[in-house]
């Protein structure tokens, strides 16, 4: 039985988690040129909505074998409980599209990019969404009784982060670099921020919002803990020191920073000591940098703002990280096994990436994925929503 206390909690943690997508909006818009900022905005909110459908109609059903076809009387028992806590857990589904949009931004089709996220927010999340946090298939019962805990992801570093990382990746790939990223000899040509306050803005609105995404996912008052959110903050802080120093000071990774540590401490955020979240948000900080820098110079891989150093690699982290700080002997709670961490970091990263490639590949082939390349020089603003972000001063 819940309380209205419990119900008020948890709609809280939804509201906070909601108002993130504002970040993901604005964190996007200053990141990319100018040409592409409307599409940005319109992307993930009307993404939300796509979400919102698909996972109340399909992929909550998949993860919790529940639906809400029953009359308003009962979904309404014990003070509405059943439904707040769908409006959260939904908030984390709807961060997967939101993630994939930065790695797609600039060249991706807008109704291609939306039927994707049905599948993504109604199929493959929910998939691995039941298989962590309900138990489905039995997977967790085997890891508990073979490495003597079973897979523990507090708050979705792997089950939405690492998820979302993994399946912008292989939308990324998909897709292919952006006309004029890379020349035909090697070269590397720079598409430089266009707006570096809105690319701040986005990043303290996903920061503060993640207070409610890691200390709401007791959900429930009386499983509220101190030690989340001082983790929280301690793995966020690390992360912007890391970034900082590695990124010799630059604005676009000082602002990744802190949500690089967030996004590594959310699965033992309920865990570890202070000192092993600041670890591992010092990891997470250095870690996005360096493959971020990886990915775009070397590897050539047209990842707009990042999403799969951020999210995907510092996602996979974290669940590592909970592993390696939560055991006692490091100052953590315990009740970890790292092989479990290991083995339950994996099949995320399995289902998430061979589900995005088979999501993405088939409407490559039946719809296309990108843009012309006349519309892409153009912008996806005027290609797409027929209107610039400031008509009056361009």
């Amino acid at each position: 039985m819940h309380n209205a206390n419990d119900v008020l909690f948890i709609l809280l943690g939804a509201i906070m988690v909601l108002a993130m997508h504002a970040g993901f909006a604005f964190l996007e818009v200053g990141t990319v040129r100018k040409k592409n900022q409307v599409n940005a905005l319109v992307k993930i909110i009307v993404d939300f909505a796509i979400s919102t459908i698909a996972y109340f109609f399909i992929g909550y059903g998949i993860a919790y074998n529940l639906h809400f076809f029953d009359a308003a009387p009962t979904l309404s028992e014990n003070y509405g409980y059943g439904l707040v806590k769908f409006f959260f857990l939904l908030t984390f589904a709807a961060a997967i599209p939101a993630i994939v949009s930065g790695g797609i931004a600039e060249r991706s089709k807008f109704y291609p990019q939306l039927i994707a996220t049905f599948f993504i927010a109604g199929f493959i999340y929910p998939f691995f969404e039941g298989i962590s946090w309900n138990g489905a298939y039995g997977i967790q019962d085997w890891l508990n009784s073979s490495f003597g805990a079973s897979f523990h992801d507090f708050a979705g570093s792997i089950v939405v982060h690492a998820v979302g990382g993994w399946i912008a990746l292989a939308a990324v790939l998909h897709l292919g670099p952006r006309h004029g990223r890379y020349g035909k000899k090697g070269e590397i040509f720079a598409h430089p921020p266009s707006n570096i306050p809105f690319l701040a803005l986005g990043a303290w609105i996903l920061t503060v919002g993640w207070f409610g995404f890691n200390v709401m996912s007791a959900q429930a008052i009386d499983g509220i803990s101190g030690l989340v959110a001082i983790n929280s903050l301690m793995a966020m802080v690390g992360g912007i020191l890391a970034s900082c120093l590695v990124g010799k000071n630059d604005p676009g990774f000082v602002h990744n920073g802190p949500l690089a540590g967030l996004v590594a401490v959310c699965a033992g955020s309920d865990i570890m000591h202070p000192l092993g979240a600041l670890m591992t948000g010092l990891v997470a900080g250095a870690l996005f940098v360096f493959t971020f820098t990886l990915t775009q110079n070397k590897w050539k891989i047209d990842d707009v703002l990042g999403v799969w150093p951020l999210h995907g690699l510092c996602g996979v982290w974290g669940g590592i990280a909970a592993g390696i700080f939560g055991q006692v002997a490091l100052g953590g709670m315990g009740g970890v096994s790292l092989i479990s961490q290991l083995i339950g970091t994996g099949l995320g990263i399995l289902i998430a990436f061979v589900g995005g490639f088979a999501v993405y590949g088939l409407l490559k082939v039946v719809l296309g994925l990108r843009l012309s390349q006349e519309q892409e020089y153009e912008g996806a603003d005027l290609s797409i929503h027929k209107i610039t972000a400031t008509p009056n001063n361009d």
